[in-house]
């Protein structure tokens, strides 16, 4: 069915409106193979066609989308929730009113201090949204937005190195994880997932996707069964003294729905961001800041670690299941032993 482009008697009402189809839209185009409970996305989809009344409820609906097993809706939604803000605060009438200009004001605003990469998922985004607003209005109104010419992709200012710990950094984190006095129910968990990810050097969400018969025995190791992007399996190991402990008492106070190994307590999918969160706690017990404290920074502190010790990009591309060995490249920027060479030359 399609719409009148200002649908509604304000302009706050109208963009909740479009934004509720639009990512209603979006999640039937989004892989679903992850999906874990398909009578609660079902609902979920009909409240984005019924019952939005605020930014903050469609947001609570976003995050309970993420949770059933459609990870990818916060790239698309992240990006338009910051325009419907732009758009309130500039005081616009009417979705007319907004053009490639307005938007490539908004992109120079919002983006700024984000990297290439974060800047082409905000204008993918953009894109996506104004295609979808010029399809489904009743009006045959287009919008034509391009982008093409946005300046904020052009050059390299927007590139940067990731956060890692240094080693002296990683051993007092390390000691953190096991000092941290976290709720006794879930203190195995919450360390056991930490440890994963930072010896293995997994995504937050592999980590989250794991299932019981994924992690394995074979000599002195663990080896877990991941499930990276594009669904593409890869193995990793770690020794057994890192978590065995922890591992035997969360198999004893486990209590997860299906085959889901990691589980809040109500059997549910943990959240990536209670995983950050957690690690963010755990770096401020060890004075430890960086620039980004989320638990992905372990995962770069992984990498760099091992292109430091190993010099084999190769290895560091198929531990961190990167399809393309370019994007493993960054960790090279890194060998410090390389750099105190050009120290040498004159």
């Amino acid at each position: 069915m399609k719409y009148k482009i200002d649908c509604e008697n304000s302009i706050e009402k109208t963009l909740l409106f479009w934004i509720s189809r639009f990512v209603k839209y979006k999640v039937t185009t989004l892989s679903n193979r992850q999906v874990n409970d398909k009578h609660r996305l079902a609902k979920l989809l009909q409240d984005l066609t019924l019952h939005v009344e605020s930014m903050k409820q469609l947001k609570y609906t976003v995050k309970e989308i993420r949770n059933v097993g459609i990870t990818g809706i916060h790239l698309y939604f992240i990006p338009i929730e910051k325009l419907y803000h732009h758009i309130l605060n500039f005081g616009a009438n009417s979705l007319k009113e907004i053009d490639e200009e307005f938007l490539s004001e908004f992109l120079a605003v919002e983006t700024s201090a984000l990297s290439d990469a974060t800047k082409k998922n905000y204008r993918i985004a953009l894109l996506s949204f104004f295609g979808f607003l010029d399809k489904q209005n009743d009006e045959k109104y287009s919008f034509l937005i391009e982008l093409k010419n946005w300046g904020g992709l052009g050059g390299r200012s927007g590139e940067k190195l990731p956060s890692y710990m240094q080693k002296d950094e990683v051993l007092s984190f390390i000691k953190a994880i096991n000092d941290f006095e976290f709720n006794p129910k879930f203190q195995s968990r919450n360390r056991l997932i930490i440890k994963i990810i930072l010896y293995t050097g997994i995504r937050i969400g592999e980590a989250l996707d794991i299932n019981l018969k994924d992690i394995f025995k074979e000599d002195k190791y663990f080896m877990i069964q991941v499930r990276g992007k594009g669904n593409k399996p890869r193995v990793v190991m770690v020794k057994q003294s890192i978590i065995s402990n922890d591992l035997e008492q969360w198999l004893e106070l486990r209590n997860c729905k299906d085959t889901l190994f990691f589980c809040n307590k109500f059997g549910k999918k943990l959240t990536q961001a209670y995983v950050s969160r957690i690690v963010e706690k755990i770096l401020l017990s060890a004075g430890i800041k960086k620039e980004k404290n989320g638990a992905h920074m372990l995962r770069h502190t992984f990498a760099t670690m091992l292109y430091q010790k190993n010099h084999d990009l190769i290895l560091v591309q198929e531990s961190l299941g990167h399809a393309d060995i370019n994007t493993s490249r960054i960790y090279t920027h890194f060998d410090k032993e390389k750099l105190k060479k050009t120290t040498d030359i004159y």
